[in-house]
């Protein structure tokens, strides 16, 4: 059905904040990072305008040999799989915990249900930062949950665990675990439970109810919980930096690293895109294999 004007005026008229933020804040920006990706790294930091380059983009493949040829480097290669490997195990691991602990809480009274929630979203209350450099204080050495194990008797020795990557996964998992719950809850507070009723009135167990019912039905909560974690754990820097020490560098690292001390902006900024170009494709991938209306 089609509009008249004056409506559809209106409309744009609505839609236009929304779209000039996204344009100034979003759009704006990427093409900045995209044209300063092609361009030649200045001696002292910065660009050199009017030089075009796809050194950048050559420099994630392959060195230069004093003789000008080049060779191929995997280093950086390892780098984005570190950060696919991490922050994909992130994924699995609170969405493990996150399922059992959405459904939990949809499966309470109504009072109970809110106290839950709010217990979830209390630790956005504080910094991230804030409590980063808290799981900084438990993980260290002579920390609380080191000094637990040795006065438990379940560790002999000192923990070792800060500043491996270990740590950067344990941080991950606290740090993004409210981004999987809630989408989980939200698909299943709004899900029909009739239907859960009705399978196991048709002879389905408990496990079967789960898989053919429970499962499909949330999985728009589970799609958009994976997103919310894997996004942000495989560009975060604070948190490889703070837990990891710096030892194993990761894509957040890398890229801060190229606009600080390495000062080769157009190096960071091919890094950006190549991150968002892989993320993308992830998600593409991600939801062509599970985002399905239920029982296709």
């Amino acid at each position: 059905m089609s509009l008249d004007p004056q409506r559809r005026l209106r409309r744009k008229l609505l839609l236009a904040p929304t779209t000039l933020t996204l344009l100034l804040f979003m759009v704006l920006p990427m093409l900045l990072m995209a044209w300063m990706s092609v361009l030649a790294p200045d001696t002292y930091g910065g660009v050199r305008w009017h030089e075009w380059s796809v050194d950048a983009y050559v420099q994630f493949l392959y060195e230069r040999d004093l003789d000008d040829s080049l060779t191929l480097n995997s280093d950086y290669l390892q780098i984005f799989g570190r950060s696919f490997l991490l922050a994909g195990f992130a994924t699995v691991v609170t969405l493990l915990i996150g399922f059992p602990t959405a459904l939990y809480i949809a499966l309470k009274e109504e009072k109970t249900r809110q106290r839950l929630i709010l217990l979830i979203s209390i630790p956005f209350w504080t910094n991230l930062l804030v409590r980063t450099y808290a799981w900084m204080l438990l993980l260290r050495n002579g920390g609380l949950i080191d000094s637990s194990l040795t006065a438990l008797g379940l560790s002999q020795g000192a923990l070792d665990v800060l500043y491996t990557p270990t740590a950067v996964a344990i941080g991950f998992v606290y740090s993004f675990l409210p981004f999987m719950v809630l989408p989980i809850y939200t698909s299943l507070e709004k899900m029909d439970w009739r239907l859960v009723e009705a399978a196991f009135d048709l002879g389905a167990n408990r496990w079967q109810a789960l898989r053919r019912v429970i499962l499909p039905l949330a999985m728009p909560g589970i799609v958009a919980g994976c997103l919310l974690v894997f996004i942000p754990a495989i560009g975060s820097y604070y948190i490889p930096e703070l837990l990891g020490g710096g030892k194993s560098l990761m894509i957040g690292n890398l890229i801060q690293n190229q606009f600080g001390t390495a000062r080769n902006w157009p190096f960071g900024a091919a890094l950006s895109f190549m991150l968002l170009a892989m993320v993308l494709l992830a998600m593409w991938v991600y939801t062509r294999r599970f985002q399905r209306p239920p029982g296709e």
